[in-house]
């Protein structure tokens, strides 16, 4: 089928609105953009529709599209995460990378690809996507998680990898003596301006970055297009010196990492990387046959199933042998069970210096589509899975969790009167105000840096998650008269799993006889809490506007005690 544009404008209007239709049936189905993207330059490609006919716009648009997405690599590019977190980041990160190149290499090779092309396979499999996975962990609220936290340091070591095996690729391309369309000379010039290039951003965060940037930030536009600006300037340099644009855009990014409005900077740009990553898989799929992807289905099995169970059981076997509790582990190794963007960018700057032939990117193609659609479902459904796979998973817990030691365990005297679930503002706040009454209370929160704040405020406190119920069994209920919700509502997928209500169940079945409250922001929710077993709803809005009308109309105020704000908390914190 073959549908024919008389203009590039025209051109480019129909490959939005077939981007907007086809991301709409993502939306619906769940999945992630970059599924969709990949499907709608497919079904621009000539086996379909074959719209692409402006090439140079659409390939201009597409290289430009890359440096920003770079460019945000690169200003996100936050050593200090791994620091924070310790080794686990950066063992489980490179024990990731080195698993799934050696293996993924031999089975590229148990299937006949070659070495070469065995190789740039293995190692394009070791990335996973950064935007995909903190887009689902931040719907599910789980990015400030244990298991988040730590996905999020190792995810940051992937990206370190992504920027050698560039530099890597740019100098063999130069070495063999092709260009991919870079233009530079001998290796050693291209490194001796791969070192003038770093020593330029050295010197540019050094001296001109902070001043520079706040003086731009009094014109917030200004500032978006000077990011832009350095996106393309350093992409362009870093193409001419032979170090190629993703490279350059990197940079870049790292450039302005150290300022700080660097979020704003990333906040406002992601929008535009969608947009024109959009025109990269546009400009994949024209370049791609469907029948590509149909000769290798069998290699594109043997990959996807290697990903999708290989990445997290050898993330679970490095958590569990440093001390993690096999649950942490699990929700961890789920979110490296996909590749990502720079997977296809990888194969594509192969495909451009000659190494590997369009077969290779049509495989990663087609085990991209499936591992990113698979592992949507596999991350949204993180909590069913461990249940089904719980009683397989003893062999990668060592005893004691001594990882975990200082936040779970702590406090087993069966003495609290109160245990809150949910550390935030409206739990903190009830916690202070309970302790202040005289009554000990317990907080538990999965988010490690929530249950240190606590701490530090004099509350007692243990670390785990609400949906597990090994944790929840364990917990001190046998004196508790109440138990405090003020967890939100976590959607896990199609079925909207309400955390509140899983909590109910898993305390009563662990034999608390109390009474539970939980917090709900909907009064929609309210009718179907208290069928799950709720005694109490609270509604945190509604009921400080009940108490601001009885203030405003003369209510009798009763005595308030000294509570310290949130922000004094974050403070102490800090």
């Amino acid at each position: 089928m073959e549908v024919i544009v008389q203009s590039p404008f025209a051109e480019i209007a129909a490959l939005l609105v077939l981007a907007a239709v086809i991301g709409f049936l993502g939306i619906i189905l769940r999945q992630p953009l970059i599924v969709s993207f990949i499907a709608v330059g497919l079904i621009a490609g000539p086996s379909v529709l074959d719209l692409v006919r402006s090439d140079e716009e659409i390939s201009l648009l597409s290289e430009l599209g890359i440096a920003v997405l770079l460019f945000l690599v690169g200003i996100k590019l936050d050593v200090k995460l791994i620091r924070s977190l310790g080794a686990v980041s950066l063992l489980t990160g490179l024990g990731q990378v080195a698993f799934t190149s050696i293996f993924g290499y031999l089975i590229g090779l148990a299937l006949g690809l070659g070495h070469v092309t065995s190789l740039y396979v293995a190692v394009a499999l070791t990335f996973s996507s950064t935007i995909i996975i903190v887009k689902l962990l931040s719907d599910k609220r789980e990015i400030d998680a244990l298991h988040g936290q730590i996905a999020l340091g190792f995810l940051i070591v992937q990206d370190l990898v992504v920027v050698l095996s560039m530099i890597v690729l740019s100098a063999i391309g130069i070495g063999a003596g092709g260009d991919g369309g870079h233009g530079g000379g001998s290796v050693p010039l291209v490194l001796a301006s791969g070192v003038a290039m770093v020593a330029l951003v050295v010197l540019f965060v050094r001296y001109v970055a902070n001043p520079l940037t706040e003086r731009l930030a009094h014109a917030p536009e200004l500032l978006v297009i000077f990011a832009i600006a350095m996106a393309a300037m350093f992409a362009a340099a870093g193409d001419i010196v032979g170090l190629g644009k993703e490279v350059g855009g990197l940079l870049a990014g790292v450039a302005l990492a150290s300022t700080p409005y660097r979020e704003t900077i990333a906040a406002r740009l992601a929008p535009l990387r969608d947009f024109l990553l959009l025109f990269f898989f546009i400009a994949l799929g024209s370049a791609l046959d469907l029948s590509l992807l149909g000769a290798h289905i069998g290699g594109a099995a043997a990959f996807s199933l290697f990903v999708l169970i290989g990445n997290p059981l050898i993330v679970l076997a490095i958590m569990g042998a440093m001390g993690y509790r096999k649950r942490t582990g699990f929700l961890a190794g789920l979110t490296v069970a996909q590749i990502s963007e720079f997977s296809l960018i990888f194969i594509a700057m192969g495909v451009s210096l000659g190494h590997v032939q369009e077969e290779a990117l049509g495989l990663v193609t087609m085990v991209g589509l499936v591992t990113i659609a698979a592992s949507t479902y596999m991350i949204t459904y993180s909590h069913k899975l461990y249940a089904v796979f719980e009683p397989l998973l003893g062999v990668f817990e060592r005893k004691g969790t001594p990882r975990e030691p200082s936040e779970t365990g702590a406090h087993r005297e069966d003495g609290y009167e109160v245990i809150v679930f949910g550390l935030g503002r409206f739990g903190t706040a009830i916690g202070m105000r309970l302790k202040k009454r005289g009554i000990r209370v317990l907080g538990v929160d999965f988010n490690p840096g929530a249950v240190r704040r606590w701490r530090e405020l004099g509350l007692e406190t243990e670390f785990g998650d609400a949906t597990d119920p090994e944790f929840v069994a364990d917990l001190p209920l046998g004196r508790a008269q109440w138990i405090v919700s003020t967890v939100p509502i976590h959607p896990t997928g199609l079925s909207h799993e309400d955390t509140r209500a899983t909590l109910i169940q898993l305390t009563r079945m662990s034999g608390f006889a109390g009474r539970v409250a939980v917090a709900s922001h909907h009064a929609r929710d309210t009718e179907e809490l208290f069928a799950s077993g709720a005694d109490m709803v609270l509604e945190p809005f509604q009921d400080a506007a009940d108490r601001a009308v009885e203030l405003l109309c003369g209510a009798p105020e009763e005595e308030r005690t000294e509570i310290p704000t949130i922000e004094a908390e974050d403070k102490q914190a800090s």
